[in-house]
């Protein structure tokens, strides 16, 4: 019960995220050069760690996770460049950026904010005390979860209404995934495995598709700044929690 109510709370804190997001759309070069160095960190501060406890608590080999991850990377890869060459006799092949590219990255993030609800379920069913640091975590996290989705739709071509539809499931995702560890048990292969596959997918969309994106029309050292604090913010947060 505890773990649902606290799951509630992140919808909220994405919520405000996302609609932070489209409030500022005008300024969107800023807050995805910030999301860029987000989504960067969350990486390696926050999902390889993971990914290396579980494989020495488990004994499951290392390269498994690291094989899930190159396939994350060249999957959402294949996914935009395909989407790209499919519509290039629309306009927007001349940006690079197609609707359904954001779309896929969005639906991904959603994903993962259902196994941050998974993630708050199982700590409550271990200890009710574990199950609030977890959840301290993941609502810091969310708020940028959300951010990022709006980003991620915006910048390749959606609707403001697209955005905050995904937006939405989004912030329900977590809420789903608190329920389904009332129903399932997650095996720890599969979930380390889906850990690798979406730090591939992470990296792919930070390095090579925002921050790109950022710097196309507006390169600056103010934005090369919001990249920094954007990846100096995850670091802390991954420290005190």
């Amino acid at each position: 019960m505890y773990a649902l109510i606290f799951a509630i709370c992140t919808f909220f804190s994405t919520l405000l995220g996302g609609l932070f997001g489209i409030r500022y759309h005008d300024k969107l070069h800023y807050i995805i050069s910030f999301t860029a160095g987000v989504l960067i960190a969350v990486v390696f501060f926050d999902i390889m760690p993971e990914i290396f406890q579980t494989t020495a608590s488990s004994g499951l080999g290392f390269v498994y996770p690291m094989t899930a991850l190159v396939i994350g990377f060249l999957t959402i890869h294949i996914l935009e460049k395909y989407a790209v060459l499919h519509h290039s006799h629309e306009e927007e092949y001349a940006e690079h950026k197609h609707p359904a590219v954001g779309l896929v990255g969005a639906l991904g993030l959603a994903f993962h904010s259902m196994l941050d609800g998974v993630g708050i379920g199982l700590a409550f069913h271990v200890d009710y005390r574990i199950g609030i640091l977890i959840t301290i975590a993941v609502l810091a996290h969310d708020f940028s979860d959300g951010l990022n989705t709006v980003s991620l739709m915006l910048v390749n071509k959606n609707t403001k209404k697209k955005a905050f539809l995904l937006l939405l499931l989004d912030a329900i995702a977590p809420i789903i995934g608190v329920i389904i560890t009332f129903i399932f048990v997650v095996p720890e292969s599969a979930l380390v495995l889906y850990l690798g596959f979406f730090a591939g997918f992470l990296l792919y969309i930070g390095a090579a598709d925002l921050l790109p994106e950022a710097h196309s029309k507006h390169s600056s050292y103010k934005l090369i700044g919001l990249t920094i604090l954007g990846m100096a913010f995850i670091f802390l947060i991954t420290r005190l929690t």
